[in-house]
């Protein structure tokens, strides 16, 4: 009786560390969305807040991208605004301006939630990742840039067991960045024309 006792205790804890095992960490979550998303589309939340003020303008919109290096962020609300990344040029579109920017695209992406989901590995080489640990229900890895010129002084990203749902993102000046994803969609199939741009007749272009 006692040896069937000690295997069952064992048993127990060997079925225990194999359940701990099969939780991903933020990092391992990290390391597979990188790797096994190479496009993705989701409907996403912003809210920009200044310091530690309650409240904060939110905007909504949808969000497609291709790696490396396309991809299309669309507000929809409470402002119409349309980025535009080809692999080339950044193309900005403000239709209640009726003015298009176009840029080039590795001079003027800097580090944006855009750029750092569809770029190529761009977090894995410019920040120090480390475990964030579980808040919310969501595992997080925590992003420092290496560099003082990004732009930013802190980078959260919050997974759930089968993709990137919460970002969060502090720049220098204090300004907090909250962006939550939904309806995320695992490398579905574009058109040609998604991460193409051509400006509306008659409106104003600025190089």
């Amino acid at each position: 009786m006692r040896m069937c006792a000690g295997a069952g205790r064992l048993l127990g804890g060997v079925l225990l560390l194999a359940s701990g095992l099969g939780w991903a960490s933020g990092l391992e979550r990290l390391h597979e969305f990188l790797t096994q998303t190479q496009r993705g589309q989701a409907n996403f939340e912003q809210k920009s807040i200044k310091g530690e003020a309650e409240g904060g303008e939110v905007s909504r919109g949808r969000f497609q991208f291709s790696r490396p290096g396309k991809f299309r962020w669309e507000y929809y609300t409470p402002y119409a605004q349309t980025l535009i990344a080809d692999g080339k040029f950044l193309w900005i579109w403000d239709p209640d301006l009726q003015q298009v920017t176009r840029k080039p695209q590795d001079q003027s992406l800097g580090v944006t939630p855009a750029s750092l989901l569809a770029g190529n590995n761009g977090l894995e080489k410019s920040f120090s990742l480390e475990e964030g640990g579980e808040r919310g229900g969501l595992e997080w890895v925590k992003a420092v840039p290496k560099s003082e010129e990004s732009g930013f002084s802190m980078v959260n990203l919050g997974f759930d067991a089968h993709h990137l749902v919460r970002m969060e993102l502090r720049d220098n000046f204090g300004h907090h960045l909250l962006i939550r994803f939904t309806d995320f969609e695992q490398n579905p199939v574009f058109t040609g024309d998604t991460f193409h741009f051509v400006p509306p007749p008659g409106v104003d272009v600025i190089q």
